[in-house]
């Protein structure tokens, strides 16, 4: 090989060996750069994270509530920003040594009320900083209607910006109260609950012993019962409530001279309802009528093609019983309000279009109180009005 060709030969492979070096600089630097940056990322997710984080052995409060706790207060510090990323459930659970269903319940907890996020493949990161503005609070009713909405409404127009709420219907079921107190133990500074259950044969019931143990778990200060108080709680609880017995026998007093013009009164009292009604508007019922000698009969359900009378006052409870006997009225050719009355139970926008009679709770005060006393810090047991309401069907 002559002298000039080895020079060609020798330049040819320093180029290679030059390109060579700087591609495999390229990716060391790379790699250097990706592996500072996971550790950095590991050392803020993880062991610095970790650190924030106080958990009592000794304490008596659940592991998954000390968690929940101790991540609201770091955010409430400013130790956790908005955005930052926090460790899987299996690192905290390897790093304190628990459960993983401990752990995620608490991560279900934060996720329910929007405090953090999981993003698939990257994981978990802190999505709601502003916690103090805001009372966080569970509303659990029975069932929805017309008048437990107007309840709701004013509540919430009540509280106005100071809180959110979130509004959940357990269906008089037990088993999805349970479930439902259960997911939300520990997630929020106030639980509304209103307490009416059914029985297999579709019975009314206020509580029962898995109920009863249930909202006692709940911290007394935490505690609004409303509407229905027949479960023994302390004096801390918040008790807004009818008196079923003796509102409805108050509200017929009221309306006794109207009622004397008739010559029997028939309460439609529905027994296997999908929501049943507490029994004692039937005991309430029957000792206004005896005490007053009042001609009385009680119904199940209104009727197709039932046997209407002159003189017939029907009290309906459930709205259909009051739509299916409004069209026999008017099939019939009756005259509502003077050849056969109608008196309603519980007040909606419907029955004062209508022109129906009503005896009612005052729902719209109801949730008024119930939001007053949680803004307000207020503690005790106040029985919401219950009125006749005197309107054209009778």
């Amino acid at each position: 090989m002559s002298f000039f060709k080895l020079k060609i030969h020798i330049l040819a492979n320093a180029c290679v060996i030059n390109i060579f070096y700087l591609f495999l600089k390229k990716i060391i630097t790379h790699n250097a750069i990706y592996n500072t940056i996971s550790s950095i990322e590991k050392d803020f997710t993880t062991p610095t994270m970790i650190k924030l984080i106080k958990i009592d052995e000794d304490s008596r409060v659940p592991k998954y509530k000390q968690i929940v706790d101790s991540i609201l207060q770091n955010i409430a510090n400013g130790n956790l920003k908005i955005n930052q990323k926090i460790p899987s459930i299996n690192n905290f659970s390897e790093e304190f040594y628990m459960s993983r269903d401990t752990v995620e319940k608490a991560y279900n907890i934060l996720k329910e009320r929007k405090i953090i996020s999981s993003i698939r493949g990257k994981g978990y990161y802190i999505t709601r900083t502003k916690l103090e503005s805001k009372v966080n609070i569970l509303f659990l009713f029975n069932k929805l209607s017309a008048y437990k909405m107007k309840t709701y409404s004013s509540f919430i127009n009540t509280l106005g910006a100071n809180a959110h709420v979130d509004l959940h219907i357990y269906h008089c079921d037990e088993t999805l109260f349970l479930n439902l107190l259960d997911k939300f133990e520990g997630a929020y500074d106030y639980y509304v609950i209103t307490t009416h259950f059914k029985t297999d044969e579709l019975k009314h019931l206020s509580f029962t012993d898995e109920v009863a143990k249930a909202i006692q778990r709940i911290p007394q200060d935490k505690l609004v019962i409303m509407d229905n108080i027949k479960i023994g709680l302390g004096s801390e609880v918040i008790k807004i409530y009818q008196d079923f017995e003796n509102d409805i026998y108050n509200a017929l007093k009221e309306g006794l001279a109207k009622i004397n013009k008739y010559k029997r009164l028939i309460l439609v009292y529905p027994e296997k309802a999908v929501y049943p009604y507490p029994r004692r508007i039937l005991h309430g019922f029957r000792k206004f009528c005896v005490e007053h000698e009042i001609n009385f009969e009680i119904l199940s359900e209104v009727y197709d093609d039932m046997i209407l009378k002159k003189g017939d006052l029907f009290i309906t409870i459930e709205e259909s019983d009051l739509v299916n006997l409004v069209k026999q009225i008017r099939d019939e050719e009756y005259v509502l309000g003077s050849d056969i009355g109608i008196i309603s139970y519980n007040d909606t926008p419907l029955k004062d279009l209508l022109g129906i009679t009503v005896m009612s709770t005052d729902f719209n005060e109801m949730g008024e109180i119930a939001a007053r006393m949680i803004l307000n810090k207020e503690k005790g047991e106040i029985k919401v009005p219950f009125n006749f309401i005197d309107r054209n069907s009778i």
